[in-house]
């Protein structure tokens, strides 16, 4: 009878929110073919009223004046608070904003700490979005619902400008500033929290900063909403008048000590450090580019964030890991605890000149390709540059040219390609830059 119920009543708040229930064809509750959402430019006010049901007449005869007095209510009134909530935790994040402005009951279940752990519980997946930058002056921009494949309105917290260093883990996103590189802020997106770290350790000047962050997972069970996580930085800077030799150093923050620590000082002959760097399954993997003496024009270090000990020299090299072949604008990412990176394919005679995309995951110390991305798509950004950017969290790799708004995605259970919704932008001079990111959406988690 609960389930009757419950399916019932998912109809109800689903026809108020007039969503793509296809998209939720998981939860197994209503057909595919039901309503679909229309176009949308911002997800954060939504002006919707009570829906009310006025019963039919019992005849047409004719009716007395108190019998012509048709009484309305509250549909939702008729279920109690914990149904309600059950059912407002099957929405899909951009939904749940506007289930809060329907109406004083509906913010107070949203906005409790109890539907914050129903929805984190929820079987439906919320899979991760894309925030695209629509300017290099503010943090402005619009993020895409792969789910419901709609573009939102989104101002980020704390970051000032697009061209700022970003790292997502399970909700959270970390930002460091392009300049000092000494202002870092991890955030929520969705919710707006965050938090200020200390300044890290070692060198104050840099010429290579890379910055990643993970969540730890592993005690999600417990309390979901203060789960810890950290934060990795990698310093490269030349040694003074020598080219060749680079001092490299890794500081890991904890927010369960709120402090930083130095894991390794070293100095690298003939490598120095780049922009790139991930956390995957506890072990840090940071991309290091050749600055003469080597076959390889660029490489991958992996440091085992739970076996180092004191700071020394002369250890990384020992966990050089080839790339798979020479790689333009190689991008690291953590699916699902797999090491992912994106790359274009440069030709034999000039690698700097992308004639494809690939995508491979590291398996031991192996390289295994996972796609290649199909012509028609390659061409279908139209003038490619020979930049782009990539982006994954989940089973969903993002690829953006950065002379263009145009958006493809990658489902890796799946190996299915598929271009975006339009991005409501338009490039308004030749030399606008288009750059982003994905993260999870997530109300549950905070810094």
């Amino acid at each position: 009878m609960l389930d009757k119920v419950l399916i019932l009543s998912l109809f109800f708040v689903f026809c108020i929110f007039d969503l793509p229930l296809c998209m939720y064809a998981k939860a197994n509750l209503i057909d595919k073919r039901l309503l679909r959402m229309e176009a949308e430019t911002s997800w954060t006010n939504y002006p919707y009223s009570y829906i009310t049901y006025v019963p039919e007449a019992e005849s047409y005869r004719e009716q007395s004046d108190d019998e012509a007095k048709v009484e309305t209510f509250s549909m939702d009134s008729l279920l109690p608070d914990d149904l309600l909530e059950r059912i407002l935790s099957f929405l899909p994040i951009a939904s749940i904003f506007r289930a809060g402005t329907v109406c004083k009951r509906w913010n107070e279940i949203v906005s409790s700490r109890r539907f914050l752990c129903n929805f984190s519980n929820n079987s439906v997946s919320q899979r991760p979005w894309y925030f695209m930058f629509t300017t290099t002056d503010d943090p402005s921009g619009y993020a895409y619902d792969p789910i419901i494949r709609k573009w939102y309105s989104f101002d980020l917290p704390c970051i000032e400008t697009s061209n700022w260093f970003v790292a997502s883990s399970c909700g959270l996103v970390c930002f460091m500033d392009n300049d000092c590189r000494n202002k870092i802020y991890v955030s929520n997106p969705i919710t707006k929290q965050w938090r200020t770290l200390i300044e890290p350790p070692g060198h104050k000047s840099t010429d290579y900063t890379a910055m990643s962050t993970s969540v730890n997972r592993a005690n999600q069970a417990v309390n979901r909403a203060n789960r810890s996580y950290s934060v990795s930085i990698v310093k490269s800077k030349q040694v003074p008048g020598n080219f060749f030799q680079w001092d490299l150093s890794i500081h890991l923050y904890s927010s369960e000590t709120m402090t930083w620590t130095t894991l390794v000082n070293d100095v690298l002959s003939g490598w120095r450090g780049g922009n790139e760097s991930v956390i995957c399954n506890n072990v840090l993997y940071f991309m290091i580019y050749s600055t003469g003496g080597s076959d390889h024009r660029h490489g991958l270090i992996a440091s085992n964030l739970s076996s180092i000990g004191s700071p020394s020299s002369g250890i990384l090299m020992r966990s050089f890991i080839p790339m798979p072949c020479s790689l333009t604008c190689g991008r690291l990412m953590n699916l699902r605890e797999r090491l992912v990176i994106v790359g274009g394919i440069g030709k034999h005679d000039r690698p700097e000149v992308i004639k494809g995309i690939g995508i491979w995951v590291l398996k031991g110390k192996e390289w295994v390709e996972m796609a290649k991305m199909p012509q028609r798509f390659f061409q279908g950004f139209g003038e490619f540059d020979e930049v782009f950017a990539s982006s994954g969290t989940d089973d969903l790799v993002y690829i953006q040219s950065y002379g263009s708004p145009a958006l493809l995605t990658f489902d890796m259970n799946l190996k299915y390609w598929r271009w975006s919704q339009k991005c409501p932008v338009t490039k308004k001079f030749p030399l606008q830059l288009f750059t982003g990111f994905c993260f999870e959406p997530r109300l549950e988690i905070a810094p």
